[in-house]
């Protein structure tokens, strides 16, 4: 099959690419620009095109498919030019559907805990030599690429984002996806660019409750309220399971989960990622591996990449990054790495970079998030919130909206390097929170400082 991707570069689409490219098919594609990873990633494969720009001259008729990128616009003159052809234009998940029609579609969905709970699924099926398709948002230990798709496997596992398609496609990802198996961790609200109100953003999981399969079933967390009343109110013809997180303890900086075989010592730590865990224990069961199976895999899971990853740590101090940004993942983050090291001083930072954490009006969910830090900072940048052309943010109104009197608060990437490296770090616990760099922190420089 011959498929043109527009907007190659982005970090599903590159993946994509490669998935189809190793899968046999012929793979094209164009960016206006394409930064690190997907710039490498795409060049080991002689998938990187020769220059940047869009050109129409590369969508002819003998293409059979276009994977259209979010990163494109509605006038972009290869979608223009493939309109024109009559060539079948797909979003990236409704491309994922279509090679996944004959196969048992398992979809991992929420407003976090998502690709945690993919990766320890895709774990446990590496461990048992079990071969599955998947999507999912991270690179894992053990896997060469992060979506997989063939012909022959019975399964696909998807990571189920609750943002958009493609620029032409305005519905929410897990929309698409039809699943036949369905898991929901958690709802709080999030997206605001796209789903202004609660009451919007909530009726996203309606939806892809809706969307499950006749006679499929839906794995929920019955301790996020909102979850529960969603899963419970659904009149689909489906089969609900809920679970809860399992009994652990932790002792001297160890997580001990229980299991029917005694206390189990595990790699990855906090209320949440237990919680995930036993998400994930249910999928897995219903994938064809028991529980032993699955506690035996699991003992050895480390976490997916970016999410609470240990990045250094000597005899005094240990330090973690995690992609978290919404207030609830901040929060849970927070209190997880107390938690584990309840005798070490937690410096808790936290870039505020998205569109919504930058929104003053949501600002006020972060109310507490980083309660459970010794000690607290936020940093972000006033340029990013022009860019974003959003309103100006104060500091008054970052100190008010965390309920915190001794936050401390950067917007110059200088003034917040300075003040981390002069930090004592004699008995202490590091945890730097942000889906961006801190206006361009190398994090080898931080490991190198407490290493």
């Amino acid at each position: 099959m011959r498929v043109h991707f527009i907007a190659i570069g982005g970090s599903a689409m590159h993946n994509l690419a490669i998935a189809l490219h190793l899968k046999g098919d012929l793979v094209t594609g164009s960016d206006d620009e394409i930064f690190e990873p997907s710039k490498g990633r795409l060049a080991s494969r002689d998938l990187l095109p020769n220059e940047f720009g869009w050109f129409p001259k590369k969508i002819t008729s003998n293409v059979e498919a276009v994977i259209l990128g979010m990163h494109a616009k509605e006038d972009n003159p290869e979608l223009l030019k493939a309109k024109e052809l009559g060539i079948t234009i797909y979003s990236y998940p409704e491309f994922l559907y279509e090679q996944s029609k004959n196969k048992t579609r398992v979809v991992i969905g929420g407003s976090h805990g998502k690709t945690t709970i993919t990766s320890m699924i895709l774990h446990v099926m590496h461990y048992h030599n079990k071969e599955v398709d998947y999507m999912v948002g991270a690179q894992l230990e053990g896997f060469d690429v992060m979506v997989k798709l063939t012909n022959e496997n019975d399964f696909i596992v998807l990571e189920g984002d609750e943002y958009l398609s493609s620029p032409i496609d305005r519905r929410p990802k897990f929309h698409l996806y039809k699943p036949n198996i369905a898991l929901l961790s958690g709802i709080a609200w999030d997206h605001i660019n796209v789903f202004p109100t609660y009451d919007n953003y909530i009726e996203q999981f309606d939806i892809f409750l809706n969307q499950i399969t006749n006679g499929g079933a839906i794995i929920y967390n019955e301790e996020d309220l909102e979850v529960k009343r969603v899963v419970e109110a659904s009149t689909s013809l489906i089969k609900k399971y809920p679970y809860r997180t399992p009994l652990y303890e932790v002792e001297y900086g160890e997580t001990l989960l229980d299991t029917p075989e005694g206390a189990m010592p595990i790699e990855v730590f906090g209320k949440h990622n237990l919680n995930n865990l036993e998400g994930a224990r249910w999928i897995c069961q219903l994938m064809g591996v028991d529980a032993d199976g699955f506690y035996e895999a699991i003992a050895t899971f480390k976490g997916a990449s970016k999410r609470l990853e240990k990045i250094a740590e000597n005899d005094a101090t240990v330090a973690y990054k995690d992609f978290a940004h919404s207030p609830s993942k901040v929060e849970a983050t927070t209190q997880a790495v107390k938690d584990q090291y309840p005798k070490k001083r937690l410096i808790a930072c936290l870039e505020l970079h998205t569109y919504s954490s930058l929104n003053p009006e949501f600002l006020q969910e972060y109310k507490g998030a980083l309660d459970a830090a010794d000690t607290a900072v936020v940093f972000y940048s006033p340029h990013a919130v022009k860019i974003k052309k959003l309103e100006e943010i104060s500091l008054s109104q970052i100190t008010d909206a965390f309920q915190r009197e001794d936050l401390i608060v950067y917007t110059n990437p200088t003034d917040f390097k300075e003040y981390l490296f002069s930090q004592n770090f004699n008995n202490a616990s590091l945890l730097l929170m942000s889906s961006g760099n801190y206006g361009g922190l190398d994090f080898d420089e931080v490991k190198e400082l407490i290493e």
